[in-house]
């Protein structure tokens, strides 16, 4: 996300001075005596400068944009210490002691631990904690549970979303609100979304924005959210706490991002009768209905955009090409959830990335047939599959939801889900004549090429683990054939079109069964790399992993 642009410009160092240090990298060992360069792991995001088109806004609307822009360099602060409760201080050691290398692997991972490398930690000798900053680095998963069994009143607290979690002086445990823990950043924030709603001619765009700013003292989010979904106009933007991928304990506690974005209304609208179809598309799935979910609201707007800046988890490490939000269920199942694609992002990542892994990892006649036109669908049905499937359950006569029961599990699982179900249901969309049938191969063989785009990011990360389980499972009923004379796999369509229906199934009665120990054994089966996926990776070494786009502090 940036060559050095790092989240938050009040900590970054400059461009200008990282390019012009002549540094020289140090090597490390890993655990298995392999040579870790951290040059070379650098330079595994290529730059990309994005300079979108925003001609198009009025003077208030670009006045907006840039106090969006200001907003979101907070987050960023307030992210990396959700990273890591001590990363500012590290950040500034890692200045002073470090080499030029690691400070700006350091700013693109928003810590010191390489996400491509199981989260090998480039500088210093401590792995960075499983619960990032959330949690205190000394606290056990049983400490967790054991301290709610004895304290129960406290248990809505500690699994809030919106609340660390840290030691009192007794050594015991104690849950702070986000809104005091990191009120020096979020008051500041939230008056800039203050000021960005007084400019803003859009109505919408203005009740959003006032809201959110109150959101952010008080972290009460439900009616931000829904304002949010009615959301309409040329500026796009999201910004706010919303994933748990980075708490890799619970999977409880949201981390803060934003993308300040610009919307394509001709791209929007092209894509937008899709959201039509959700209902049908969840009344198709291949499971008995008893797992199917009409309890969610179907709205579900599309909007096609190019982002103009981001902040916090959006910039950390590898880019966000689209995103489905809000995550709260009683959003969803009022109102359902909006799909945002980042269109210059997805194109670069294109024309970079997914076209020439599908060089090395296709047979020549198949590789020939991606298109950017499938990746964007896959990327389009992905998000729109997020809205699919079981949300809330019951599991032993208890109202629960999916990611509370599967827990830190949920994650890999569900973008998994998105993946295979988006597949499944571009077929339905092929089958209904809503895209074209003859154009089959061509996304069946975009489809699978992408899950090696995303299992070069390490199996430890949700996409990753949700792609090499799809891989696995279409190994094992012959959808693919790896050839070792010519080192490529040559996907057989009219199989893979059927297990991508059977895996579908198997997903969603998964998470509607709700069986933490059920869902850890199926991860444990198929999250692997086979030798054949270890050798065609590793033919893939020049190819950039992921983009680091670079863009204007300033409209």
């Amino acid at each position: 996300m940036r060559v050095f642009h790092f989240k938050s410009s009040l900590i970054a160092l400059s461009t200008a001075a990282l390019l012009s240090a002549c540094v020289t990298s140090p090597k490390m060992m890993k655990e298995d005596g392999t040579e870790y360069d951290v040059a070379a792991q650098y330079e595994k995001f290529a730059k990309v400068d994005m300079n979108p088109d925003t001609s198009f806004l009025s003077a208030s609307e670009k006045a907006v944009v840039n106090k969006l822009i200001q907003a979101s360099e907070y987050l960023s602060e307030i992210y990396l210490r959700q990273r890591g409760a001590d990363y500012p201080a590290l950040r500034e050691e890692i200045a002073q002691n470090g080499s030029k290398t690691q400070l700006a692997m350091f700013d693109l991972h928003y810590g010191p631990c390489d996400s491509l490398e199981s989260d090998f930690a480039f500088y210093g000798d401590t792995q960075c904690a499983e619960g990032g900053g959330f949690y205190p680095t000394d606290m056990t998963r049983q400490e967790f549970e054991d301290w709610i069994a004895a304290h129960p009143s406290d248990e809505a607290a500690f699994t809030s979303g919106y609340t660390v979690i840290r030691r009192t002086e007794d050594g015991g445990l104690k849950a702070i609100p986000y809104h005091v823990e990191y009120a020096k950043f979020l008051e500041p924030a939230a008056q800039l979304l203050r000021e960005a709603a007084e400019l803003s001619e859009n109505a919408s765009l203005t009740k959003f924005l006032n809201l959110r700013a109150e959101a952010f003292l008080n972290d009460e989010y439900f009616e931000s959210e829904m304002a949010w979904m009615d959301l309409n106009g040329d500026i796009e933007v999201a910004i706010g706490p919303y994933e748990v991928y980075d708490d890799g304990l619970f999977g409880y506690k949201t981390a803060y991002e934003s993308f300040v974005t610009i919307k394509n209304p001709e791209e929007s609208a092209a894509l937008a009768k899709y959201k039509n179809y959700l209902r049908d598309m969840e009344a198709n799935l291949p499971v008995e209905d008893r797992y199917k979910n009409f309890s969610r609201g179907f709205a579900s707007p599309i909007a096609v955009t190019y982002q103009v800046h981001g902040g916090g988890d959006n910039e950390n490490g590898v880019q966000t090409i689209a995103f489905n939000l809000p995550n709260d269920e009683r959003v969803r199942e009022a109102k359902g959830a909006k799909k945002v694609i980042l269109n210059n992002v997805l194109g670069a990542k294109y024309d970079r990335i997914l076209a020439p892994i599908g060089e090395r990892v296709l047979v020549h006649d198949q590789a020939l047939l991606t298109t950017k036109k499938y990746m964007s669908y896959n990327t389009l049905f992905h998000e729109l599959s997020h809205s699919l499937g079981p949300g809330n359950i019951t599991v032993n006569g208890e109202e629960t939801s999916v990611s509370a029961q599967l827990k830190d599990l949920y994650s890999g699982v569900e973008e998994g889900k998105a993946d295979v179900m988006g597949a499944y249901n571009i077929l339905y969309m092929m089958e209904r004549g809503e895209l074209p049938s003859s154009e089959k191969e061509a996304f069946l063989a975009t489809y699978f090429t992408g899950l090696f785009r995303s299992m070069r990011f390490g199996i430890t990360e949700a996409h990753a683990k949700g792609a090499a389980f799809q891989y696995n499972y279409y190994m094992q009923t012959g959808a693919a054939e790896w050839l070792p004379e010519q080192r490529r796999y040559r996907v057989d369509f009219e199989v893979l079109e059927q297990s991508i229906a059977d895996l579908t199934g198997e997903i969603v009665r998964l998470q509607g069964d709700g069986s933490y120990e059920a869902t850890e054994t199926y991860l444990k089966t198929y999250v692997k790399l086979d030798e054949p996926a270890k050798a065609a990776l590793g033919e893939l070494e020049d190819i950039p992993y992921d983009i680091r786009p670079v863009y204007p502090s300033e409209i």
